[in-house]
């Protein structure tokens, strides 16, 4: 059994993170802003810390906490129409300093490693033809990608420094009951039965039921072998994008409606409305190569991709 600290546990990630740690005979403490708020996640206790970006986290650390692992979910997300003045500055002070003050605190206080939970789009917004692998350079597109990285590499400094064993994990589009933003979007068209122009679609991207995340954040927080690596996660197929929106509509009991509209006429439409970067995202493949957390971890989700689906169709399905 391991004594494991979980930021961001209160989280859509962070809950079924504790659950399953929880269920596993971990010992588990819920980092939070508030308390009450992760008391469904299964944790054993809870922690609230309210310092901006993890300020003060060291000096507020309980003296019998000492972790063997922290799992760092907290973040800046990735927003549409972001409203700060400087976006990345935003992103680095949560996303980078915020990382880095929780790894000092943590270290300084007993743990020997750190998972930290980075994101596709630290390496790229599309594949180019090739799934993404760790070896790969990274080429982010956006201020929280970049973020993201600039964590990435400062913790990998750190952990030099300080000896502690630091674990990269970058998931793609992480879905399961409690979802929201895009994927949540999606399941409210097909629910509203409105006709959607993917038909032709034929991009493929790399999804990770979140139940899957979770069991392997659980594995790169305890196994020997996941020391000081970088992973990315996935589930077992990466669909089309319009095979996607098939399977999710059967499982809701709402088949999709998907009219074929070229690819090239989608392209234009969003130049058009200003949402261009929406709809690259829509028509470009984004597929990762997870074969080196299977080969290093030995690691399998216990969940196939059309079981993931099924119960985030059931969760949405009760409550509608």
């Amino acid at each position: 059994m391991s004594s494991i600290l979980v930021t961001g546990a209160n989280g859509f990630v962070g809950r079924s993170v504790c659950r399953t740690l929880a269920a596993n005979g971990h010992d588990v403490t819920a980092l939070v802003r508030r308390v009450g708020t992760s008391a469904d996640a299964g944790a054993a206790r809870e922690w609230a810390h309210g310092g901006t970006d993890f300020a003060g986290l060291a000096e507020a650390w309980p003296r019998e906490l000492v972790p063997d692992c922290v799992v760092h979910l907290a973040a800046r997300v990735h927003v549409m129409n972001d409203t700060a003045v400087d976006p990345l500055a935003a992103f680095r002070a949560t996303n980078v300093e915020g990382a880095l003050r929780v790894a000092r605190a943590a270290r300084e206080h007993g743990a020997q490693r750190m998972v930290f939970v980075s994101s596709v789009k630290a390496a790229a917004e599309f594949d180019a033809g090739v799934p993404l692998a760790e070896s790969m350079p990274a080429a982010p597109d956006d201020a929280y990608g970049l973020s993201k990285l600039q964590a990435e590499e400062a913790l990998w400094q750190y952990g030099e420094q300080s000896g502690l064993e630091i674990v990269i994990v970058r998931p793609p589009l992480v879905y399961g009951p409690g979802v929201g933003a895009n994927f949540l979007q999606m399941m409210n068209a097909l629910w509203r039965r409105l006709p959607l122009p993917l038909g032709a679609v034929d991009a493929r991207r790399s999804l990770v039921y979140v139940e899957n995340l979770a069991d392997a954040l659980m594995r790169c927080a305890t196994d020997p072998r996941a020391a000081n690596a970088c992973f990315y996660v996935r589930d077992d197929q990466d669909p089309s994008v319009a095979g996607l929106l098939r399977a999710l509509g059967q499982h809701l009991g709402r088949p999709a409606r998907l009219l074929p509209i070229p690819v090239s006429l989608l392209r234009t439409a969003g130049m058009v409305t200003g949402r261009a970067a929406q709809m690259d995202r829509l028509t470009q493949s984004l597929r990762v190569d997870d074969s080196r957390i299977r080969k290093t971890l030995e690691w399998n989700g216990p969940y196939t991709l059309d079981e993931g689906l099924a119960a985030t169709a059931r969760w949405y399905r009760s409550t509608h």
